[in-house]
C-alpha cells in the first residue's frame, strides 16, 4: 500500500506540473515583452516639438508601461546624427529601431542593408522609396491629405469669406499631402477663398514660421495652419497674438488655448505601439508598409474649440465629410 500511495502521488505531480506549463505559456510563439528591446531615433526636432516626434516618444512609453518592453530614445540633432544614432541601437542589440522622419530614409536604408537581423521601421518613408529597399524595413506611412482636408473644411468654414494660410515646414511628401488637403477642402468649402501658402524651409527655428505666419495674417489670413514640427509653434504663436484661429498637425494641439480651431491629427504614437506589439507577437513583416488613414482611424481632426462660431454644425460637418473620405466618396489630392 505505501508503493501504491507513492505511486498515485508521483503521477498526480507529473499531472499538476504539466497543467502548470500549459496555464504558463502565452499560445503564441512571440517574446514576452520583457523580452524586446526597441530603440526610437528621433529626427532633429526632437522630443520637445509637442508634435511629431512627442507622439512617437508617446507611443514607445506606452508599450513600456502596457507591453513591458525595454525602450530607448536616441535623440538626433542635426542629420549627422541618423546614422551613428541608428547604428549604435542596431550594433547594441536592439530588436527594433524604428526611425522617425522622412529625412533619414537614406541613412536608415544605409543602416538597415548592415544589420540584416535587426527589424527597423520608418515613420513618413514607404518602402519602396528607400533607395536599398532592405527586406528588413516597414515603412509607416500616412494618409496626410485626408487630414488635411478637413482642417481645410474647418478653416474656411470659420473664415467665412476672408482669406485662410498654412505654413509647411519643408517640402517633404508628408508636408505637401497635409497642405495639398488643406488647400483641396477650402476649395470645396468655399471655391472663391484665397489659400496663401509658404515654407519655412525649417522644422525646429520656431522665428521663421512666426514671420511667415504674421506675413499671411497681415495679408488678411483669418486661421492659419501650422505644418512644420517643432518650428510650427511660432506660426501658432503668431496667429494667438493677433487674434486668428491657429490649425495645429500631428498631434492634437488644443493644449495650446481656446484659439486652436482643430488640429490635423496623425497618430504617430499608434503606428510605433503597433509596429511594437507586431515585434512581440513575432508577426513583424518587412519590405511593405503599414498604411494609416481615416478609414482605419490613423489620421483625423482634433478637438474643436469650444469658442469655434456653431461649433456642434462644425463638428457635425467634420463627421459628415470623415465618413465621405472614409465611404471612397471623397478623393482627397496628396500633391
Amino acid at each position: 500500500m505505501p508503493r501504491t500511495r507513492l505511486l498515485v502521488a508521483c503521477a498526480a505531480i507529473v499531472v499538476l506540473a504539466a497543467l502548470a506549463a500549459g496555464c504558463g505559456g502565452s499560445g503564441d510563439s512571440g517574446s514576452s515583452g520583457s523580452d524586446v528591446k526597441v530603440a526610437l531615433v528621433t529626427d532633429i526636432g526632437g522630443l520637445n516639438d509637442r508634435g511629431f516626434n512627442a507622439l512617437a516618444n508617446g507611443g514607445l512609453e506606452r508599450a513600456e508601461k502596457d507591453l513591458g518592453i525595454q525602450g530607448r530614445v536616441f535623440i538626433s540633432k542635426s542629420a549627422s546624427d541618423y546614422v551613428p544614432n541608428l547604428t549604435s541601437a542596431a550594433r547594441d542589440g536592439y530588436d527594433l529601431v524604428i526611425g522617425v522622419g522622412f529625412l533619414m530614409g537614406d541613412a536608415l536604408s544605409t543602416v538597415a542593408q548592415q544589420f540584416p537581423d535587426t527589424d527597423f521601421a520608418i515613420v513618413d518613408f514607404p518602402w519602396a522609396a528607400l533607395k536599398d529597399k532592405p527586406q528588413n524595413v516597414r515603412g509607416l506611412v500616412f494618409a496626410e491629405q485626408e487630414a488635411g482636408y478637413l482642417v481645410g473644411v474647418a478653416a474656411a468654414t470659420v473664415a467665412d469669406g476672408g482669406k485662410v494660410s498654412a505654413v509647411g515646414g519643408q517640402a517633404v511628401p508628408a508636408v505637401v499631402a497635409f497642405l495639398a488637403g488643406y488647400r483641396a477642402g477650402v476649395k470645396a468649402t468655399d471655391p472663391a477663398m484665397d489659400v496663401l501658402q509658404g515654407y519655412s524651409q525649417d522644422f525646429v527655428d520656431q522665428a521663421k514660421c512666426k514671420e511667415l505666419a504674421l506675413t499671411q495674417i497681415t495679408r488678411g489670413s483669418k486661421a492659419v495652419f501650422a505644418a512644420a514640427g517643432g518650428c510650427g509653434l511660432g506660426a501658432l504663436q503668431a496667429a494667438k497674438e493677433r487674434n486668428a484661429w491657429g490649425i495645429g498637425v500631428d498631434n492634437d494641439q488644443a493644449f495650446l488655448g481656446p484659439f486652436m480651431l482643430t488640429s490635423a491629427t496623425k497618430k504617430v504614437d499608434v503606428a510605433v505601439y503597433d509596429t511594437i506589439q507586431s515585434e512581440i507577437d513575432d508577426k513583424f513583416e518587412g519590405g511593405t508598409d503599414s498604411l494609416f488613414d481615416v478609414a482605419n482611424g490613423g489620421v483625423g481632426y482634433g478637438k474643436v474649440s469650444a469658442d469655434a462660431p456653431d461649433r456642434d454644425a462644425l463638428i457635425e460637418k467634420l463627421d459628415d465629410v470623415s465618413k465621405q473620405i472614409a465611404d471612397g466618396k471623397i478623393d482627397v489630392p496628396r500633391g
